[in-house]
């Protein structure tokens, strides 16, 4: 080691060095108390006192060295530099007077050499104290050569100053005796520096080595060959529930396990299971992983692995809450959120398995329940109490599942229950009629109490020549008949509503290429004025004519239009060719079209009726749009705001079918209206009731007291007629009695018209009340 090297000593090296100066006081005191007697012996044998003094100077030199090595011993750990320095520098002072004081002594006792006796004493001194140079000071290097100069320089210089040839020359021979034992010193130091240094590396891996494996969130633990555990963190102590990691050193695997055994956490089949899975993984040398659930509900992965140097090496952790997890979104993928029950990619699962095992030519159903009106539940208290509505149903539907029952929450308000085993079709009857009795009565849900009303259609089907989704078509086609008939029942499948819904189906593919090709026509009923029985305007009626079918209603065509999403395309087209049709009529005959409610969901229908104008050139005051009740029920703001905007270009705007909604009056004076059409179901018995005349009249008076123009629909009697001229007066009329509807041109051919049998009616009746 060089100077340089000494001098950088790290501090975790120096600092030890320097505590190891102070240990092992006591051989010290033995060894001065040797010296001291000695230097007495030669005293006593040669009588030189000066042999006295020095004994006595070692002795007080001595006491105060092991005092001081005892003070500093005695002390805290060392833990700064600089106070390591400065025992050294006090260790070194007391160090080098007690060296000086032997380097005297050999230099008295073989220079004068009054006997032999005492040369001999002298070099005894020197080499026995040389060969502890290097055993007590190594830390100190300037210890070292501070006890070399002044014990190996006196003596060298004694057998010098003897002057003869023989003790000159032991004198010069001295020199490379004292630097074998400072280069011996430099060694002991060198190999204990690396030793330490070897050490606190070894220290350092170990240390990290410790924290990564009592750090990882796995419990661990090394096998030798014979299956003992050699090597265990701190995870797997606690996992395993014993105290320390040490605890577990020399056990094996099974002793492990059977503490599972005994606390009652695993089964002994279990046990031998896991035990057998990983020996073999690791007598294998394959990677192998052992999911174990404990009866507490704890679940541990266990990882086997063969690791270096014949080592097994196995890990586990505490997986419950990954379990736990994967369980909930196995249970999401399975079942529905809100209510609990099958959902409907699970509910097929499980009755296609049940369908495809046991006896196939038994019987089964599947019944689709479907809540009525449930729309107007989720429009009327909002889309939480439609939930709570529909939880409240699954509850009550979850009573009747039992085996070989299954119940599915199939989207929305629609649930599946499907039967196996049915014995016959009054067998699946009373079953259906027990959960309809069972769904039947009132819920509370958030306050509001809703009454509980459902429909169903059901399928029942031998399994060898049915699939589930066959069954699932013909479900629905029944729960469709259902609806039809009225609601609140439930009916069995026939295969007439198959017939029936394919050609609803082939309907909709006909009048879908209808629309496209524009093939639709458009007749208009004429709409007479009362004062003076000649066509005012005209109402223009869609109409279709299909090739092999012939004429279809527009009650039929219309509503599948609105189900299939192209009613608004229909509007387009019956705004176009009414504007174009209309303009080629005389000044005074106007034309009204109808709007569907889902033209007034979309703002684009201002831009259609500006566009249909434009592109006939009609002046937007002979075209009249007419909105339903039904379409200001979706989106009343919207809905206003819309009819202002078309009010906006000047277009008239007509209230249709008057009196047949919910809250008629609120609009007469909330809506830019122009017209009322009274609907023809206030005509139905005004021959006959002077309550419905009353009405009429009342609904006619307060329309004009609000500035409103009115039509009157449906008009067919003469009978009618002259109680509408001569008590109702309204200011229109329209209805089959003045014929059926007319092409464009049959229009503009009548508009100068006047009925004459009406005319002289009304000419009579306006001279009888004169």
């Amino acid at each position: 080691m060089t100077a340089i090297k000494r001098k950088e000593l790290p501090d975790d090296v120096y600092i030890p060095f320097v505590e190891t100066l102070f240990r092992d006081g006591f051989t010290l005191a033995i060894g001065i108390s040797a010296q001291t007697a000695l230097m007495c012996l030669v005293w006593a044998k040669s009588g030189n006192h000066s042999y006295l003094i020095l004994a006595a100077v070692l002795v007080m030199v001595g006491v105060v060295r092991v005092l001081n090595m005892r003070r500093f011993s005695a002390l805290p750990p060392v833990e700064t530099r600089q106070e390591a320095r400065r025992r050294e520098n006090r260790y070194i002072v007391y160090g080098a007077m007690h060296g000086l004081v032997l380097g005297t002594f050999c230099l008295v006792a073989i220079y004068t050499a009054q006997d032999a006796f005492s040369e001999i004493a002298a070099v005894c001194i020197v080499l026995a104290t040389a060969t502890g140079i290097a055993g007590r000071n190594y830390g100190s290097p300037r210890m070292v050569n501070i006890l070399i100069l002044t014990l190996a320089c006196p003596m060298a210089l004694g057998f010098i100053l003897r002057g003869d040839f023989y003790h000159v020359t032991l004198g010069f021979l001295s020199v490379p005796f004292l630097l074998a034992i400072h280069r011996y010193a430099d060694t002991v130091r060198d190999v204990l520096f690396t030793a330490i240094s070897a050490e606190k590396l070894a220290n350092r891996l170990a240390q990290r080595f410790n924290r990564a494996l009592n750090t990882m969130p796995h419990g661990l633990i090394m096998l030798d060959p014979d299956g003992k555990v050699v090597v265990a963190n701190a995870e797997a102590a606690r996992l395993l529930s014993i105290h320390s990691p040490d605890d577990l050193l020399g056990r094996s695997v099974h002793s492990l396990l059977m503490r599972g055994v005994v606390g009652g956490m695993l089964t002994r089949k279990d046990c031998q299971f896991i035990e057998t899975q990983l020996t073999r993984a690791l007598r294998e040398g394959r990677d192998r992983k052992v999911l174990v659930g404990f009866s507490n509900g704890q679940h541990y992965e266990f990882s086997a692995r063969e690791g270096s140097q014949e080592l097994g090496v196995i890990t586990f952790e505490d997986v419950t809450a990954r379990v736990e997890a994967e369980e909930r979104i196995r249970f999401m993928a399975r079942y529905d959120s809100l209510t609990g029950l099958l959902n409907r990619a699970y509910f097929h699962e499980l009755v296609e398995e049940s369908m495809a095992s046991g006896d196939q030519s038994r019987y089964c159903a599947i019944a689709t329940i479907d809540l009525d009106d449930f729309k107007s539940v989720n429009d009327t208290v909002g889309h939480p109490v439609g939930d709570g509505l529909i939880y409240a149903v699954a509850e009550r539907l979850a009573v009747f599942s039992a085996p070989g029952i299954k119940i599915s929450r199939f989207g929305g308000d629609e649930f599946m229950v499907f039967f196996d085993r049915v014995e016959s079709e009054s067998h699946l009857a009373r079953m259906l009629d027990d959960i309809f009795a069972g769904l039947k009565g009132e819920v509370d849900v958030a306050g509001h109490v809703l009454r509980v009303q459902v429909s169903a259609g059901a399928v029942l089907a031998r399994v060898e020549t049915s699939d589930v989704d066959e069954m699932i078509v013909k479900a629905d086609l029944a729960l469709y008949k259902a609806k039809e008939l009225g609601k609140n029942g439930w009916q069995l499948f026939e295969s007439s509503m198959d017939d029936a819904f394919r050609d609803r189906q082939r309907m909709k593919a006909d009048l879908r290429s209808a629309v496209e090709a524009a093939t639709l026509r458009v007749v208009y009923q004429p709409i007479v004025a009362m004062a003076t029985m000649r066509i005012s305007g005209c109402e223009a009626l869609c109409r279709w004519d299909h090739p092999e079918l012939g004429p279809i209603s527009p009650g039929v065509f219309i509503p599948l239009a609105e189900e299939m999403g192209i009613i608004s395309q229909i509007s387009t087209f019956m705004l176009n060719a009414a504007c174009a049709e209309c303009s080629r009529w005389p000044e005074h005959t106007n034309v009204s079209v109808n709007l569907s409610a889902k033209d007034f969901r979309n703002r684009d229908v201002v831009q259609k009726v500006r566009d249909a104008l434009a592109a006939s050139g009609l002046s937007p005051h002979r075209l009249e749009v007419e909105v339903t009740e039904t379409a200001l029920l979706d989106d009343k703001s919207e809905t206003r705001q819309i009819l202002h905007d078309l009010k906006a270009l000047g277009v008239h705007i007509a209230l249709d079918d008057f009196g047949t909604g919910y809250s008629s009056l609120s609009y007469l004076h909330k809506l830019p209206l122009d017209k009322v059409k009274i609907d023809r179901s206030f005509l139905s018995d005004l021959t006959e009731s002077s309550r419905s005349l009353e009405l009429l009249k009342g609904i006619v008076a307060l329309s004009r007291s609000l500035g409103l123009i009115v039509t009157i629909e449906g008009v067919e009697t003469f009978e009618q007629l002259r109680l509408l001229s001569r008590q109702v007066e309204p200011e229109l009329v329209q209805g089959f009695l003045f014929g059926a509807a007319l092409s464009a041109s049959g229009i503009e051919t009548m508009s100068t018209a006047r009925w004459p049998f009406a005319h002289e009616e009304i000419v009579a009746s306006g001279t009888s009340r004169s």
